[in-house]
């Protein structure tokens, strides 16, 4: 199964971007391309990193298909709303990326209100002996200019640039929290707190609104929008995620304005287990289709539920990723953790899925089996190749020896972005400021 493969056999790789004071090399969010050739994180200082997969080298069979940095480029600056009086962080919100239609890669970046698309290309080569001009660039005197002569193209360093070919922006008065590519590979959709708007990836000057929670009255405001995503085949269906745990499907086909949903998705909550806290560990944090399209899951601060899109009245699985937090909560509302938004990701057959938790704990299900392991991503545990050992949390009672306290846990090292490769059991794991990439054993 994929757990055992990834419990007892990982290997580490560990990235760093430049550290700085004010920690804007935090990873905020992560991302594999449709092949998982590439793989692109965005930071607090507006940055992108993407690294490439190495192609694998008879002479070098151990490191089968090493990540290294392939293009790091400035993709949002700071700046500052003056009618507002409000300063617009850089950091990078999301990242997706679009479908390889030709040699070169596309991407969009978001930040709390502007998306860019950027185009990500190679030269190896230049042209040399212009006419006009001399190889250092000056202008020839246009006396001395006595044959004509045909550039050449002439081999050269290979150089990766990024490029921003569109800039969507004005179109979020709140802060952007998702963007999703459709499937037709034209439009995407962008959400903030209380708006979803759909873009042609061609025109940059206007979006259609096609879902506006926002009352009339902002006091009478309840909930609002956490995460949304388009159907990865069916065009016109999207779902999203909203603060009280309830998920919203919507098809474009039946009105432009999609405020009456097709299917609404919530589970009863058990008055049972009611406290102070069911509000807030209830709202939604991230939301994600199945690759096959039939099921999404969605991640709250303590499970995760995977619900059929046929069934709307109760999820079909439910798992605990921290059930020992809830006699934590108190604690956690105290210090703000129990706010974080934690992300979720399916893996490329749709048999396992991951997400993070705290202490630099992450967790992975696999739905066949119903067997769940926590490993942990940090340096002092993990060298470059060796196998990751399950972690386990004691709850109670007398603590084993390779257990962990409830009490020693560290909420400040929290694993909020994850990815997991398309088509191999290769997983990308953001802890705070350093990327860890694990596979499966190479045999």
């Amino acid at each position: 199964s994929v757990m055992s493969g990834f419990s007892s056999h990982v290997q580490k790789k560990e990235k760093h971007t430049h550290t700085q004071s004010y920690r804007a090399d935090i990873i905020s969010t992560v991302e594999f391309n449709y092949s998982g050739e590439l793989l692109a994180t965005g930071d607090k200082g507006g940055r992108v990193v993407i690294f490439q997969r190495e192609q694998e080298s008879k002479n070098r069979l151990l490191s089968r298909g090493e990540y290294n940095v392939y293009s790091t480029f400035q993709s949002h600056e700071p700046e500052f709303d003056y009618l507002k009086s409000l300063e617009i962080e850089e950091k990078i919100n999301k990242i997706r990326w679009l479908p390889q239609q030709n040699a070169a890669h596309f991407l969009l970046s978001a930040n709390d209100k502007t998306i860019k698309l950027w185009k990500i290309s190679e030269r190896d080569k230049r042209a040399e002996g212009y006419n006009l001009k001399d190889e250092d660039g000056r202008l020839r005197d246009p006396f001395r200019i006595t044959t004509l002569r045909v550039p050449v193209l002439m081999p050269m360093d290979l150089m990766v640039e990024a490029s921003p070919r569109r800039i969507f922006a004005n179109a979020h008065t709140y802060h952007i929290n998702s963007i999703s590519v459709n499937s037709d590979y034209e439009t995407y959709l962008s959400a903030d707190d209380l708006r979803i708007n759909l873009w042609h990836l061609e025109i940059t000057d206007r979006s259609f609104n096609i879902v506006d929670i926002k009352p009339a009255n902002m006091e009478e405001l309840t909930e609002v929008i956490t995460a949304a995503e388009c159907h990865p085949h069916q065009c016109n269906v999207f779902v999203y995620s909203s603060s009280k745990g309830t998920i919203r499907l919507c098809d474009m086909r039946a009105a432009a304005l999609c405020d009456r949903h097709s299917k609404f998705f919530e589970e009863p909550e058990d008055p049972s287990s009611r406290s102070f806290f069911s509000e807030i560990i209830s709202s939604i944090s991230d939301v994600k289709f199945s690759h096959s399209g039939r099921y999404m899951m969605t991640r709250d601060y303590l499970s995760v539920k995977v619900w059929d899109l046929n069934m709307e009245n109760r999820p079909v699985e439910t798992y605990q990723v921290h059930e020992y937090l809830r006699s934590k909560l108190c604690s956690l509302y105290e210090n703000d953790c129990i706010f974080d938004k934690f992300e979720c990701c399916w893996n490329g057959s749709d048999s396992a899925i991951m997400t993070g938790s705290y202490n630099n704990f992450f967790r992975m299900f696999d739905r066949n089996t119903r067997r769940d392991i926590t490993l942990e991503a940090s340096r002092e545990n993990s060298k470059p190749r060796a196998m990751l050992k399950p972690r386990k949390v004691c709850t109670g009672g007398k603590r084993k020896k390779d257990e962990i306290s409830v009490d020693s846990l560290d909420f400040n090292k929290k694993i909020l972005h994850t990815a997991w490769h398309p088509k191999e059991n290769v997983i990308a794991v953001a802890a705070t400021n350093n990327l860890y990439i694990f596979q499966d054993k190479v045999n």
